[in-house]
């Protein structure tokens, strides 16, 4: 921090040097007030009122004493004063500048030295915390932001170029228009859009902008129209859906929401289970909180990918889910952004590949339950 005009230091001294100047003042005034009245009372009441030139004579005295003695008093304590301040102005202006060259390297883009204000006072430790804390925030914001942006257009580039081959072929006419040509061109649009809707989705999950309209729902409703819902699709690929809910309880969420992290995780299940395979949803109420939880005995999930696994755009097997565009990769961090929103958890277990995977969801249960 320069201690240049105008600087909090500058000023601090300045005006230090102010209120010294008017203790000064103050002190000397009311010395010259009020001083010689009372000397005059204690000459008087010890006898020597009558005596006029002893008492002009003492009077000069003790004024002359009085103010050689106040004004070398005040001396001392001005020059110890704005030693102080001196002192507590370059310490102060060394803190604040130190949060001035972080504040900089922070809008430069540079999170990884934090603010440190040794010897400070417990406030000034508290917005170093404060700023300190916020650095990290922008910093993994930062990461996130530029991460997003790669994966965004790795994924954005299978059905670009899918719909460009597919118009390239038309256009020399490789291709002729028909319904298997606007198959192609509907499903790889309709990735786009998935896509699209999915980020957006998960970006305003994360960032606290996801609008919730809570109301009392039963976990069985939930489940069970999941189980409707995605009964055919079980049925057409040859994988045995079941559902159990040993007690119904009732939550306070959204709806829509819920039921959209439900399905997220059942086509998760499903996309990853072999015909023949087995998922259940199963629904209980643990330690006081209810609990979905989508269980199958398809391909499981390596031990490194398990932390993972709902992080945006990760995905275990890269080209399986690419190739066939069954999925965007986003699906599970949109769901556990939703339940994190609900106040909720969604953790993932498995046993290792070939042995199935489990995720569940955790949710604070209301006081009304039912058999």
């Amino acid at each position: 921090m320069k201690q240049g005009r105008g600087s909090i230091a500058r000023r601090l001294l300045v005006g230090q040097g102010w209120v010294v100047l008017g203790m000064t003042a103050s002190i000397v005034v009311a010395a010259a007030l009020v001083g010689p009245a009372v000397f005059n009372d204690h000459m008087r009441r010890a006898g020597h009122g009558g005596q006029p030139d002893v008492l002009e004579h003492a009077q000069e005295a003790f004024v002359s004493a009085g103010l050689q003695s106040i004004g070398v008093g005040l001396l001392v304590a001005a020059v110890g004063a704005l030693l102080v301040s001196v002192v507590t102005t370059r310490r102060l202006g060394r803190w604040l500048d130190a949060l001035s060259r972080g504040a900089a390297r922070v809008s430069a883009g540079r999170y990884d030295q934090p603010v440190e204000l040794a010897g400070s006072s417990p406030e000034l430790e508290r917005v170093a915390e404060a700023f300190n804390a916020m650095s990290a925030q922008i910093q993994t914001t930062e990461v996130r932001r530029r991460t997003l942006l790669t994966d965004v257009a790795h994924e954005l580039r299978t059905p670009i170029a899918a719909i460009d081959v597919t118009l390239e072929a038309l256009e020399d006419g490789v291709l002729v228009p028909d319904a298997d040509t606007y198959a192609t061109l509907r499903a790889q649009s309709a990735r786009l859009a998935r896509l699209a809707s999915d980020i957006r989705d998960v970006s305003a999950a994360e960032e606290g902008r996801l609008r919730l309209h809570v109301e009392t729902i039963s976990i069985a409703d939930v489940v069970e129209a999941s189980a409707q819902q995605w009964g055919q699709a079980f049925d057409e690929k040859g994988v045995a859906l079941r559902h159990d809910v040993g007690m119904d309880v009732d939550i306070q969420a959204d709806r829509a929401r819920i039921g959209q992290v439900l399905d997220n995780l059942v086509a998760n299940a499903l996309r990853h289970t072999p015909a023949g395979g087995h998922v259940e949803i199963r629904g209980s109420l643990t330690g006081g909180r209810a609990v979905i939880a989508v269980i199958d005995d398809g391909e499981g999930i390596d031990p490194t990918a398990l932390p993972h696994v709902m992080e945006r755009f990760y995905r275990a097997d890269p080209a399986r889910t690419r190739a066939d565009g069954s999925g965007t990769g986003v699906g599970l961090a949109i769901a556990e952004a939703i339940v994190h929103a609900h106040g909720g958890t969604l953790v993932a277990f498995s046993g290792g590949p070939g042995r199935g995977a489990t995720f569940s969801l955790s949710l604070p249960s209301s006081s009304n339950l039912h058999r």
